[in-house]
């Protein structure tokens, strides 16, 4: 039932994108910051950032709208994304982005405005009929990796808003803050695969359960689709961090 409830949720999100994509723009911060407005984008990637700290990545894996166009693509590619270094991707174009936005809020010159709406027509993002042609070009950024990669493959490699959330967690974790994330007991294991077949991410978690490294991993969107499919309760919910771990990415 939960995982009826979590795919129903982000396929929702997913439908409601044309009408909340400018809020996710990584272009429109930018554009705000030249101006010195701070635009909806930017509110929602600092929430982003500051709400992980509590709730770790549970927005990608239940709310998230290009998770639930990713979702949808695995009907055509279910094989798992590739991971390593590919994973690094991300990091490179979120750190580029974050020095664009930064050099252009001290470029610009006035006075700092708040205007979560900045852009958009009565808050809805694609209301003009030109604006689709953006609207499908991000689709078809987002739709292409998982289709030829795997699955959730732009989230392992593009994603602008993880890096947010995963250094959130981390911050969480450092500061021993009670997260929401998914513990194992690897003694229980019978190494059926159950949980590496229904990741929506594609990752070994049968191997993370055996190195003991699934609680700590980065990559990890605390979806639950392992915790429902075992079939020996091997893994679970937890809010408490047992002890210190090295992430896993």
């Amino acid at each position: 039932m939960r995982q009826k409830v979590r795919k129903a949720l982000i396929f929702i999100s997913f439908l409601l994108f044309p009408v909340t994509m400018w809020y996710f723009s990584p272009y429109l911060i930018i554009q705000g910051m030249s101006e010195h407005i701070l635009n909806g984008s930017f509110f929602v990637f600092v929430s982003m950032l500051v709400l992980s700290v509590f709730f770790g990545r549970i927005w990608c894996g239940w709310l998230c709208p290009a998770g639930g166009l990713q979702e949808c693509a695995a009907a055509t590619n279910d094989k798992p994304a590739k991971g390593g270094w590919r994973n690094g991707i991300k990091y490179g174009i979120w750190t580029v982005w974050i020095a664009a936005v930064i050099a252009t809020y001290i470029m610009a010159k006035g006075d700092v405005k708040a205007d979560f709406f900045y852009m958009t027509d009565h808050g809805i993002s694609i209301a003009d009929i030109s604006n689709y042609i953006i609207y499908y070009g991000v689709l078809f950024i987002l739709v292409l990796p998982s289709m030829i990669h795997g699955r959730r493959a732009a989230c392992h490699y593009l994603c602008w808003m993880a890096p947010f959330m995963q250094i959130g967690s981390a911050i969480g974790r450092l500061l021993h803050i009670p997260q929401p994330h998914i513990e194992s007991d690897k003694e229980k294991c019978v190494s059926c695969g159950k949980c590496n077949t229904v990741c929506p991410m594609g990752l070994d978690v049968r191997e993370m359960v055996s190195s003991g490294k699934n609680a700590r991993c980065a990559e990890c969107i605390q979806c639950g689709a392992c915790v429902d499919a075992c079939p020996k309760d091997v893994l679970r919910y937890q809010l408490t961090w047992k002890k210190k771990g090295k992430v896993d990415g």
